[in-house]
Parts: C-alpha cells; structure tokens; sequence
C-alpha cells in the first residue's frame, strides 16, 4: 500500500516490451496506459488497472495487427452508432440532386428503424438478413431491394472513413433485385390512352410513347427545346427547372415529321413556353400528367391499374425492338448509360430464333469426321 500510494502515477505499456514505464501523473491510483500509433501517425490510448497488465497487453497487440492486416478502426469512432454515422452520411451526400437526397431520406429512415442506435461495428451480416427478411413482409421486393442496396452504400462508406474494417453486406446478404418485366402496352392502348386524356395533356401521351421522354422532362420540355423544322427533340431540363438525370440525357432524339408536326399543331392551339401546358397555356407540372394518367386509365380496356407514364417508354421500346433495332439503337432513343440498363429491362423483348442456333450447332457437328446422323 505504501509503494502505491508514493507511486500515484499512470504507467504506458511499451509495445514492443510489454512493461510498463512511469508518465506524469495523469489521474487517481496505478494504472496501465497502452499507447500506439495509427498508420496515419494519430496516437491512440487505453488505460488498464494494475492488476490487468495482460488486458492491457492484448488490447495492444489487437490493435497493432489489426494496423498489419489494414483493418485498424479508430477506437474513438467505433463507438459511433448507425444514426450518428447516417446524420454525417446525409451531410456528404446533399451535394446530390434533391429528389435524389429525398430517397436517400425515405431508405435512412427505414434503416434507422432498425439500426439507429446499434453500433456500427456491431451490425453483422446475420443482423442484416433478418433485417431484409422483416422489411419483405412490409414493403414490396422493388423497395427492400432499394433499401438495402442504400444500407450498403452507407456501410461500404464506413468503410472507406475508417470506421469499420468490412461491411456487413455482400452479395451473401442481399436480398435480390426481383425485378419484374415492365407491362407494354400495344399500339391501340397508347392511342386510346391519347384519346382518354383532357385535350391539353394528350401531347404528353406521344412525348411519352414516340419520343421516349420521361414524365418531368416532358413536363419541362420547352418549345425552343425542339427544332420543327429538322424533327429533332433536344431535352434540356426537366421540371421545374433541374438537370437532367444524367449527360446522356441530353442527347438529341430524331422524330417524325408526322409527329414534328403534331407537336407545332399543339404549340399553336396553346401558345404557351413549354410544349405540355394547362389548359390556359401555362406550364403543367409531371403530378397533373400523372394524375391525367391515372384517371384515364381505367378507361382504356387492359390496361393495368398500376400503369403510369413512364411504362409509355416501355412502349417505345418494344416497338424499335419489334422493328428489328438492335440493342445500341434502343438505348441511344431512351438515352440509357449504357447498354446494360436496356438489356436488363427489355433483353426479353428482343426474339429468340431457335432455328438460327440449330443451324450453327449442325453447321459445326457436318465439319466433324466420322459423325454420322446417328451418332458415332
């Protein structure tokens, strides 16, 4: 006791010794204080009672092969729950458009539902399938898909920030995209659908059908956006006044004269700044479009009681298909990314000619010798 009560200091665990070494006092009674530097040279401490030397020892040396093996996590931030860590990952990811941030909000929620106030380090891939398992009984496959692809979106930044060393998601714990085919509508049914909206909002029908624009860019389309006189449709905004989704986006879109005409025909009768207008001339907005679409629909035999304008792109593309447009053509007229997005959605549109595998099959088995027709 009297030893102890003289030597009323902290001791630092040496890392390469494992002794201890006498600092300035620091605090009441004699303890251990381990020490280590990360690879970014921030020095990180712990300290340990007397009696737990070997804690203090372990303790250290965990955190120096984690450093080894590049899966170092800064002890400060590993106690930051998946709510704080989701507040500090909205703040990064508002530079986005904000359609986009109120997504991202709409798929936190539900994650902070769940994880708000676990640990980051403590979600583990078993956590996360129970999670998604939970969140199917709710919501459909499209939206916990969304939702756990934004969970580890959020994860795998943790990762990048130092705050975990590996996600807890993988393609082990996802729940799959269950994508389902996109319902296209037959010529008859665009038209009647044209036929069922007020008389001002029917040119949104053929922007959506013929043209391929998505329902806020129709809304924005303005009259000085498309050259009547080339046929040429040029997007340029989409509403109100917002980028469009991506560069290309902006690409030019070559239409019909018949349809060129169509769209001057409706500019005429409204005389407004943009080419979809109300009834007085002004503007429409993509919510009065799908409204319309919504109340027509009914209307027009076979059509599903989910169908909106953008499934009016899903026309389109089953038309070039049906016409005989290869993959590069379709996506150059919706203005996919790239060709991947148009195989996925409409790869099953395009016709599956048995006989034209049967003769390359048989071409190849007449060049071998010795192969009769029945068999060797």
């Amino acid at each position: 006791m009297a030893s102890r009560s003289i030597d009323d200091r902290w001791y630092i665990v040496d890392r390469k010794t494992g002794e201890k070494v006498p600092t300035p006092r620091h605090g009441r009674g004699l303890r251990y204080r381990a020490r280590y530097r990360d690879a970014h040279g921030r020095m990180h401490y712990r300290s340990f009672a007397d009696k737990h030397k070997k804690d203090a020892v372990a303790w250290l040396d965990g955190q120096v092969a984690a450093l080894i093996r590049n899966e170092h996590v800064d002890p400060k931030r590993a106690k930051m729950t998946v709510g704080q860590w989701c507040d500090v990952w909205l703040e990064g990811y508002g530079t986005n458009r904000p359609s986009t941030v109120r997504q991202a909000r709409v798929h936190i929620k539900l994650i902070n539902a769940a994880f708000g106030t676990t640990r980051v380090a403590d979600v583990k891939p078993s956590d996360v399938k129970r999670w998604t398992t939970r969140l199917a009984g709710d919501y459909a496959p499209s939206t916990v898909y969304a939702t756990y692809r934004r969970f580890a979106q959020v994860m795998g930044d943790a990762v990048e920030d130092g705050i975990i060393p590996r996600s807890p998601c993988s393609r082990k714990t996802s729940p799959g995209s269950a994508k389902q085919r996109p319902y296209v509508a037959t010529t008859e049914q665009v038209w009647a659908l044209h036929d069922a909206m007020p008389e001002h909002l029917r040119i949104s029908v053929l922007l959506g059908a013929f043209v391929g624009l998505r329902v806020a860019e129709a809304a924005a389309l303005r009259v000085s956006d498309v050259d009547f006189m080339r046929a040429v449709v040029k997007p340029a905004i989409q509403y109100p006044a917002q980028p469009l989704k991506t560069e290309t986006s902006k690409s030019p879109i070559p239409i019909p004269n018949e349809l060129a005409l169509m769209l001057a025909a409706n500019v005429r009768q409204y005389g407004g700044e943009t080419v979809v207008t109300n009834e007085t001339g002004r503007a429409s907005s993509p919510w009065a479009i799908e409204r319309a679409i919504r109340s027509s629909r009914g209307q027009v035999a076979g059509l599903p009681e989910g169908f909106r304008f953008h499934d009016l792109r899903h026309y389109l593309a089953s038309l070039l298909i049906g016409k005989g447009c290869d993959v590069k053509v379709v996506q150059s007229r919706l203005r996919h990314a790239n060709a991947t997005t148009t195989l996925n959605t409409y790869g099953h549109l395009w016709p599956d000619n048995d006989e034209s595998t049967r003769n390359a099959i048989a071409s190849a088995l007449r060049c071998v010798p010795n192969v009769s027709q029945n068999g060797p």
